[in-house]
């Protein structure tokens, strides 16, 4: 027996030989894997934060935008609803005008001073052999009988006017398109004193709109 001593003494270092190496190296083992579970790990959590600030950063990109389209929205349709509102209070000013300068432009006395007005103007610009035609609202002709009162008065006004108040060639005229007033045409030429209803209205509108744009705007 103790011949066999040494040899199973050695045979007992070799297994706890393999056995402390096997431990060991099953702990290395361990612990590696441990340390790149934990890297591992680490490294999701890290791609999730980043992922999460991500979503969060594009959250608020698309709020942020979406709040800038909705505000852009709202400024747009509170313009357009100025512009509108300005518009429509701009074409009433208008309106307002024109219904004004309409019952003068009708009067019979304001037609007979306006055809000896606008002739007097005419002999002094243009040639006595000149031919000019005075054009004033048809009503004078009778066309128009919704109004025989007003048609009456242009009438009686326009015909008492005697031919010696005119000079030779001019002619008076009655014309639908001129609903008030007189126009001086030259004939034969593209020549015109224009002092219709439409054309005073213009005239009117064209020194009265820019004041009264500017009290509309505040700005006056």
């Amino acid at each position: 027996m103790s011949g066999k001593a040494p040899q199973e003494s050695g045979v007992q270092e070799l297994i706890s030989r393999i056995r402390d190496d096997g431990v060991h190296a099953g702990q290395s083992k361990a612990e590696e894997i441990i340390a790149q579970a934990r890297s591992e790990a680490a490294r999701l959590v890290c791609e999730a934060t980043e992922e999460a600030q991500l979503i969060r950063d594009k959250a608020a990109a698309e709020i942020e935008s979406d709040q800038d389209a909705a505000l852009a929205a709202l400024q747009m349709a509170a313009r357009d609803t100025r512009l509108q509102l300005e518009a429509e209070v701009m074409a009433a000013f208008e309106e307002h005008v024109r219904r004004l300068v309409a019952p003068v432009t009708s009067d019979g006395s304001f037609i007979r001073t306006l055809i000896l007005v606008l002739a007097g103007q005419a002999m002094q610009e243009y040639p006595v052999d000149q031919e000019l035609e005075i054009l004033v609202s048809d009503l004078i002709s009778g066309r128009e009988k919704e109004n025989q009162e007003l048609d009456d008065r242009i009438r009686d006004a326009v015909l008492g006017i005697t031919s010696d108040m005119l000079r030779e060639g001019v002619e008076i005229i009655p014309d639908r398109d001129v609903a008030g007033g007189a126009r001086v045409r030259v004939v034969g030429e593209n020549l015109e004193i224009d002092l219709s209803e439409d054309a005073i209205s213009k005239l009117l509108l064209k020194h009265l709109l820019p004041r009264f744009r500017s009290i509309i705007e505040g700005i006056d």
